[in-house]
């Protein structure tokens, strides 16, 4: 079993990061939802002093944190989105040890350096993470139905296949952060046997987008 770790990030609405940070080699696993408030129970109607974000589980032997703060930050202006929407769209970055706030911390002051201004990202401890609704989960992914139903015979319920890394991958397709070549490149690194690998990639291959 991988060594995972998670970052939780918030960029504005979370529908894009979830393929963003979705496509990359390395991360395990995407899911949006409701963070960095103190209100209890949150909704998409009732956020309270939450903030939309994307948390994500990745493979820190494949994925540094380093890049994937820096794709955060390379992604969203961090310079005046707070001004908008109060909470529900702030820059926000939630550490979970104090490596991951080293590391936070380091990559601000890179910015800072290389002209780029201090961001204004709330960076917290975590606290908690509430969970989107379904409907917000994987949202470029569901804009294609054939995807969904290839896909579902892998994985029989939603659940499981919003939370596989398969889909993780898709939705980023869906979203043309990535291709397909570079998603087949990636699955022939997965910790599975080779006809599992032989058989996604057959799989994906037979989408209609």
């Amino acid at each position: 079993m991988a060594n995972i770790e998670t970052i939780t990030l918030g960029m504005g609405c979370f529908w894009s990061p979830d393929a963003l940070f979705g496509q990359l080699p390395g991360v395990l696993r995407t899911r949006v939802g409701y963070a960095g408030g103190t209100s209890a129970s949150p909704t998409y109607r009732n956020l309270g002093d939450h903030t939309e974000t994307v948390e994500i589980d990745f493979d820190p032997q494949k994925i540094k944190l380093d890049e994937i703060v820096d794709v955060f930050w390379q992604h969203h202006n961090p310079l005046n989105i707070n001004e908008y929407k109060g909470r529900q769209y702030l820059s926000l970055a939630l550490f979970r040890d104090e490596n991951q706030l080293n590391i936070i911390l380091d990559a601000m002051k890179r910015r800072e350096e290389q002209g780029l201004g201090r961001p204004e990202t709330a960076v917290n401890p975590f606290r908690t993470f509430d969970l989107a609704e379904e409907r917000h989960q994987k949202y470029y992914l569901k804009r294609f139905p054939d995807a969904i139903s290839k896909a579902s015979t892998l994985y029989p319920t939603e659940e499981s296949l919003l939370n596989s890394t398969l889909a993780a991958r898709l939705n980023g397709l869906a979203k043309g952060f990535t291709n397909l070549e570079r998603v087949i490149v990636d699955i022939r690194t997965w910790p599975i046997s080779l006809e599992e690998q032989q058989a996604i990639t057959e799989l994906i291959r037979r989408i209609k987008w």
